[in-house]
């Protein structure tokens, strides 16, 4: 007999010495215990993955600030370099018009991205689910043999 025939076999000794009201009270424990550290989890993942987007959203702020600063002395060298050809106001209102339609795209893009996003899942604690639904499935079903 190896080391591990004799531990099975004195865990099944152990556990058939024992009534069913102890084993459903070790279950209940087990399964609390189970539950509470799968919520853990998930509320760890959900606040790493929290604090990874809080900090690309603010380089995307820092980022569309010294874009807009850029975007703005663009938007002056093109309506003087089209003043030299038209009035002023005109070549105002096309450079506006221009972006205006660079705006409505973007936006339509980013609004597509967005909705591929949500839900955010945490997805290791859905697998480590799955995980143990399959394992006490399987330990409930030799426990019936």
């Amino acid at each position: 007999m190896s080391g591990n025939d004799v531990r099975r076999e004195s865990a099944d000794s152990t556990l058939s010495d024992r009534s069913i009201a102890e084993l459903l009270k070790q279950l209940s424990d087990q399964t609390t215990t189970l539950a509470r550290q799968e919520v853990d989890l998930a509320k760890a993942e959900l606040a790493a993955k929290g604090k990874q987007a809080g900090l690309g959203a603010g380089m995307f702020g820092g980022a569309t600030i010294f874009g807009l600063y850029a975007l703005g002395s663009l938007t002056a060298c093109v309506i003087l370099a089209l003043a030299t050809a038209m009035t002023a106001w005109l070549a105002a209102l096309i450079v506006a018009a221009v972006y205006g339609v660079i705006a409505g795209g973007l936006a339509l893009a980013g609004k597509s991205k967005v909705e591929k996003s949500v839900p955010p899942v945490p997805e290791q604690t859905l697998e480590t689910v799955k995980e143990d639904v399959e394992l006490t499935k399987a330990r409930a079903k030799e426990g019936r043999r």
